[in-house]
């Protein structure tokens, strides 16, 4: 019987047979795949359009695993243990690597992008330093962890203080993750998006009071202002990727304001300096992956109940039916929040 999926070319899902990995090396987890979130980076690889992916190629990096077995001195794990991946494998000898800058790092190889992934019914090896455990939590929280720290990173990056204002662009996954650990602080929290279910999802499921439909004119701005007393937001963090986007946030900022770019664009991003980013003092940041204390850290916030992945989750699928059904969300209008795979 077929044990995995490929993407084996443009717009293509193919089951394919994966011979099981066994006999764990030192440092190393045997694990088994249970439920595998599908995000961004998925759909993109999926339609040909990621840098990074290459043909053919298991896709699956937001995963929740089982502890089949574990190598000589792995003590982190053990043995029929629930964990969430940290796919993001660095180089320990890169200069990014030894300053605390492990999800910088140069040669970082994320599992399921640069490498095989985790889509595959039969038991494979990751580095056993790589996985955190959370035994109280179900498989689709863990397969949902990797998506939160990537907008909890981004929000540790815009540093949002008790009373401020912070506003996330773009209500995808990662800008619903930045939303979940805003809404937690003393702030007032402000989504934009262009789609309207997305912001009523946001008003609805996650409580945001303040939501703002993005027009293409522009004059949304209006609104926002009105919302903030004239202040604007003192945290940007966009999630959209797009560079226009990530050009016209600095109008949205605060003076002093910090804007945050969780979002990638392969296009150049050329803005006035003079109106807004020097006028204001703004400061610009970048937010790549996650660090590896994020994990544990969301985990915890998770086993406390403070963050409801049950709203997330708006479609489901085996993995037998992905090459049939993969592509449907790639079309926004499928009105996916998040889709989880359920592999075992």
């Amino acid at each position: 019987m077929p044990s995995a999926i490929q993407f084996t070319a443009k717009d293509t899902a193919t089951l394919a047979d994966i011979p099981s990995e066994s006999n764990p090396a030192k440092g190393q987890a045997l694990v088994r795949t249970h439920r595998m979130g599908i995000c961004g980076t998925d759909t993109s690889a999926f339609m040909g359009k990621f840098p990074f992916f290459q043909f053919p190629r298991t896709p699956g990096h937001e995963l929740g695993l089982e502890v089949i077995a574990v190598g000589e001195g792995v003590t982190n794990v053990s043995v029929g243990d629930k964990c969430s991946l940290e796919p993001y494998v660095n180089d320990p000898e890169t200069v990014a690597s030894q300053r605390g800058h492990s999800n910088a790092c140069p040669n970082v190889s994320v599992i399921g992008v640069h490498e095989n992934g985790g889509l595959r019914k039969g038991d494979w090896l990751v580095p056993a330093h790589k996985l955190h455990a959370g035994n109280d939590l179900s498989y689709d929280q863990l397969a949902l962890v990797e998506t939160l720290a990537i907008g909890y990173h981004a929000v540790k990056r815009g540093n949002p203080q008790p009373g401020e204002c912070a506003m996330v662009i773009g209500a995808g996954p990662i800008g619903l993750a930045a939303l979940e650990f805003l809404k937690l602080m003393d702030l007032k929290v402000i989504v934009v998006d262009f789609a309207e279910n997305r912001l009523e999802f946001c008003k609805e499921k996650l409580g945001i009071e303040h939501t703002v439909q993005a027009k293409p004119d522009g004059s949304h701005l209006a609104e926002i202002e009105q919302i903030t007393g004239g202040a604007f937001a003192d945290v940007i963090i966009d999630a959209t990727g797009h560079h226009g986007s990530m050009v016209k946030c600095f109008e949205f900022a605060a003076v002093g304001g910090r804007v945050v770019y969780v979002g990638i664009t392969a296009q150049d991003i050329q803005f006035q300096q003079a109106p807004f980013f020097h006028r204001r003092e703004l400061s610009v940041m970048a937010s790549r992956n996650a660090h590896p204390k994020d994990f544990p850290e969301i985990i915890e916030i998770l086993r406390q109940g403070k963050i409801d992945l049950n709203n997330w989750i708006t479609h489901r699928i085996s993995m037998e039916d992905v090459p049939t059904d993969f592509a449907q969300f790639c079309d926004p209008k499928t009105g996916a929040i998040k889709a989880m795979i359920e592999v075992q």
